[in-house]
């Protein structure tokens, strides 16, 4: 199956490498979103920045975080994937680099949404429902 089955009316949230950790954190709480792309015109993808990049931020600089900015902690190198990837391939570079959240783009690299793991468990799982129902309407009907 194709991410382009996952991404259908998805929309991609981003937010500025300039906005604060606190806007950052208001941000990923009003989206109700573990991760943002980072992009400067909300077509190029600057970075990701997620839940776990602010706790990351946090040992040894809790009273410095309040005046951090999203360029201080985002992640710079971004693996993507295009709507032609497979839930499989996603499924696998998610595994290998243990990441949760992977943008889509077009071929020009421009961003069209982002895929969670949440996603792809929900559409692997949806996907196992419907080969048991199919392996059960036909093990009842070849008696």
């Amino acid at each position: 199956m194709k991410i382009s089955s996952i991404i259908a009316g998805k929309k991609v949230e981003t937010i500025s490498a300039s906005a604060s950790v606190h806007d950052l954190v208001n941000a990923l709480n009003t989206h109700h979103v573990g991760a943002l792309v980072v992009s400067g015109d909300g077509k190029k993808v600057d970075g990701i920045v997620s839940e776990r990049d602010v706790v990351r931020a946090m040992p040894g600089k809790l009273d410095q975080l309040v005046g951090m900015h999203v360029r201080d902690i985002m992640t710079v190198e971004v693996h993507t994937c295009t709507a032609d990837s497979t839930v499989e391939e996603l499924m696998t570079m998610m595994t290998t680099l243990r990441i949760r959240h992977v943008p889509v783009v077009d071929a020009t690299g421009n961003l069209l949404s982002i895929v969670s793991i949440g996603d792809v468990v929900k559409n692997y799982v949806s996907e196992l429902d419907s080969e048991r129902q199919a392996l059960k309407d036909y093990v009842s009907t070849a008696g």
